[in-house]
């Protein structure tokens, strides 16, 4: 049983997943310093509030709506979503262009032509 915990966890897959939590939880250190240390000083000197989730409040017969709580959210998603395509997506994208071309081209079969096969055509027509 402990021989079968132990394949279990040293499976690639296993610890490929242990590091991308690890990570993640780091990204999300630096993407949330980068909101509180830059982005929430903008929106504070844009609307005037420490954060969205202050904009927008209204109450209609005792229900609290809260417009700046969903743009807070959506504004949260959206810069974690650039940072990730910025900072993991693009260079990655780029690396693998990079190697792509740095591979020998594998020689794929050259499909003929309309004309060469119009040609072949005629020829075996002629041949009967």
């Amino acid at each position: 049983m402990i021989k079968g915990f132990k394949d279990f966890i040293m499976r690639g897959n296993v610890v490929d997943l242990a590091v991308a939590v690890v990570i993640g939880t780091a990204f999300t250190a630096v993407v949330g310093a980068i909101v509180a240390g830059i982005i929430t000083p903008i929106v504070a000197a844009i609307f005037g509030q420490p954060d969205l989730t202050a904009v927008g409040n209204f109450t209609i017969n005792g229900a609290q709506f809260s417009i700046g709580l969903v743009l807070d959210a959506l504004f949260k998603f959206v810069t974690i979503a650039a940072a990730v395509y910025f900072m993991v997506v693009a260079p990655l994208n780029s690396l693998a262009a990079r190697r792509k071309k740095d591979e020998p081209a594998v020689d794929e079969p050259v499909s003929p032509t309309e004309i060469e096969l119009l040609t072949e055509i005629r020829d075996a027509l002629r041949k009967g």
